[in-house]
């Protein structure tokens, strides 16, 4: 198991008593582990410390102001591959599938693709597949790491080390297709209603280029390979 992969779920989870009580343990794990150069664990540190120190309240308001009012920091993957297109439902199949190919079940009410349930799946798989797992969602990582290094958020932090642990490293183009589209400030709710209606966005004439290879990969997922046994039951994933 990955313990930092743990850890940057939970960083992403939504601020509660129990997480901030959790932070000593949460920089215990990521030094034991050591996975991340210093650098980085310093980056990390002060949304640790934002977390531990600040006020409850404050801190669940901003985390609400950023990802469930912003659609375009919107924790759920395909939000950024698929908006609210048909292809979406079946990704969500497929992401699940994949999840439960592995012996993992869902116990919580998230969608599969939430991104702090994405990473918890990662933690569970062998290191070297888990790279390359992040290395099909790279450029959404790194779009959200921009637009929020826009807003001077802390958060900046988690997902600059998602893309710095990819075994791929995004194409200029895919993470630019993504910046281009609306990113409204979370206060103008004209801007964000416009943004929630908008119909799903296509990027030319290779649209689909930034999404194949995730959902090949969710698909190729389900299937064991030749000659291997479905692998028995493994702990039930669960995210609060």
């Amino acid at each position: 198991m990955t313990i930092t992969f743990r850890v940057l779920s939970a960083l992403l989870g939504y601020p509660t008593e129990k997480l901030q009580k959790a932070v000593p343990e949460l920089v215990v794990a990521l030094e034991s582990e050591a996975l991340l150069p210093s650098a980085m664990r310093r980056q990390l540190q002060s949304l640790l410390d934002e977390i531990a120190t600040g006020d409850l309240y404050d801190l669940q308001e901003r985390y609400v102001l950023l990802f469930d009012r912003t659609r375009s920091l919107s924790l759920h993957l395909f939000e950024h591959v698929h908006g609210e297109g048909r292809d979406r439902g079946q990704a969500m199949i497929d992401l699940k599938g994949m999840y439960e190919g592995q012996g993992l079940e869902m116990e919580a009410a998230e969608l599969p693709d939430f991104i702090p349930m994405f990473l918890e799946f990662l933690s569970t798989q062998p290191r070297k597949e888990a790279y390359e797992l992040l290395g099909q969602t790279a450029h959404i990582f790194s779009a959200l790491s921009e637009r929020l290094r826009k807003r001077k958020s802390a958060y900046e932090a988690v997902f600059r080390t998602l893309v710095a642990l990819a075994a791929a490293k995004p194409k200029g183009e895919d993470v630019s297709a993504l910046l281009e589209q609306p990113d409204p400030d979370a206060n103008d709710l004209v801007a964000l209603d416009k943004a929630w209606e908008d119909e799903p966005v296509n990027f030319g004439p290779n649209a689909d280029s930034c999404k194949d290879g995730l959902i090949a990969k969710f698909r190729a997922g389900r299937r064991p390979a030749p000659g291997v046994a479905i692998p028995a039951a493994r702990p039930i994933i669960s995210h609060s």
